[in-house]
């Protein structure tokens, strides 16, 4: 494991990372979702891709990866461009799952690699809409002592500054940006995944001009079980 400091404007971000495969001429940049961090995706990667050199990344935020102030996923996509200018990383492949894979589309690579990726809104369930709705009411009358009863489970333990980071991604509609994406994609998406439904990854393989949809079996994190399978799609399209 390494560490870098990025300079992004006035802020200051120390990025935890590790490198596979130091020596491989081309790269694969791996990003994990909201919550998770590098270690999840180095499970389900590292023997895969040999001729590729893995850059595993750990998120502001998330991991070992400490975060100062409230972000986009734009802003979360500067800080890795210019991590990977740092580091002399070309973007050949950028493989990105659920959050990961808004940002990774942001980042422009050669070849995209989206993994049940988040950006398609969700319709909210009733009981989440009302417990929204109860919040606002008790924060405007000065129940913000309130909020932790309401805060989601991908919150937990976060700072301030991430949560109210959560709250921005998390409503970010990418259906414009993933029509503007000009690049090759591969979609992978788990069939019984219920945090980015099946349905959103075959929008998303519509909405993403050049790209190829492949359901898989299992859940959000069917990745976990199917990494072979995706190896072999992503060297038929190289």
């Amino acid at each position: 494991m390494a560490v870098k400091k990025v300079q992004l404007d006035s802020q200051t971000f120390e990025i935890n990372y590790e490198i596979l495969n130091p020596k491989s001429e081309k790269d694969c940049i791996i990003l994990h979702g909201w919550g998770s961090n590098k270690e999840i995706m180095k499970q389900a990667f590292s023997k895969t891709l040999p001729q590729f050199r893995h850059v595993y990344i750990d998120m502001p935020g998330f991991g070992k990866s400490e975060n100062d102030y409230i972000l986009t996923s734009q802003n979360y996509a500067d800080v890795i461009e210019v991590f990977l200018k740092e580091i002399n990383a070309q973007k050949d492949i950028i493989m990105g799952h659920s959050f990961g894979g808004k940002v990774a589309t942001l980042l422009n690579p050669n070849l995209l690699v989206l993994l049940s990726n988040s950006g398609i809104p969700i319709p909210k369930p009733f009981s989440i809409r009302f417990k929204i709705g109860l919040f606002k009411l008790l924060k405007n009358i000065g129940g913000s002592s309130f909020s932790g009863l309401f805060a989601a489970k991908d919150v937990e333990g976060m700072s301030q500054n991430m949560y109210e980071t959560f709250k921005i991604v998390v409503n970010e509609d990418f259906t414009d940006t993933f029509k503007i994406y000009k690049g090759k994609a591969l979609v992978f998406w788990g069939k019984e995944d219920t945090a980015t439904p099946l349905w959103s990854g075959e929008k998303v393989g519509t909405l993403i001009n050049n790209s190829t949809f492949y359901p898989l079996e299992g859940d959000h994190f069917f990745f976990l079980k199917n990494s072979i399978f995706i190896e072999k799609v992503i060297y038929g399209e190289l």
